[in-house]
């Protein structure tokens, strides 16, 4: 039997390469909308990109997230923090103004996912409030590694979604651990995150 509270190196593996999404969303947002220059484009290209980020995310830990629910929820949710996110900031694309945009669209995320996770995972809160962050540090990265931010896309490129996805693993999974087997009698605590 395996102990619970032992870190998942496996999920967590699984989760990280989840990244791909993130390449795959903001290529189809760009096709789609072109730039972030708008509310209409940050809107439905934050929509598509959260569509395809959060297929990804339920392809990687399907046993945890329902795709009825996690799937139109982190879109809808990303297409509403990016619009905000974007206008607040001027459509700007210097590193604060970046940062910030990627912490008001976590916002949004953050509270739909964690409220989607609150009955299988203890804390779920703590996914709410780490999803700002998370969303800021994810462009930083991609910034300070020099890519082209200018293009005003969806979401952060690769070496940010890495980042990004890492760190929510390890977040993932040490909330799956606090996360006692009465707590959430729908799911079996020994499946969960596993594939």
């Amino acid at each position: 039997m395996q102990d619970q509270h032992r870190f998942n190196t496996k999920a967590w593996l699984l989760w990280t390469a989840g990244f791909v999404a993130f390449i795959i969303g903001g290529a189809l947002a760009t096709a789609v909308t072109g730039r972030i220059n708008d509310f209409g484009s940050a809107l439905i290209g934050g929509m598509i990109a959260g569509a395809v980020i959060g297929t990804g995310q339920w392809l990687v830990a399907r046993r945890l997230l329902d795709p009825q629910t996690w799937i139109p929820a982190t879109a809808v949710a990303m297409g509403i923090g990016l619009g905000v996110g974007a206008w607040a900031v001027g459509y700007g694309t210097s590193l604060g103004e970046l940062a910030l945009m990627g912490f008001i669209t976590g916002i949004p995320i953050g509270v739909a996912q964690a409220y989607l996770l609150r009955d299988r995972l203890a804390n779920a809160w703590v996914w709410a409030a780490a999803m700002p962050l998370l969303w800021a540090l994810g462009w930083t990265v991609t910034t300070a590694g020099g890519i082209a931010v200018d293009q005003q896309f969806a979401v952060f490129g690769a070496y940010g979604a890495i980042t990004f996805m890492a760190l929510s693993g390890i977040l993932l999974d040490r909330l799956r651990a606090a996360t006692s087997p009465a707590a959430a009698p729908t799911l079996d605590r020994s499946k969960v995150m596993a594939q």
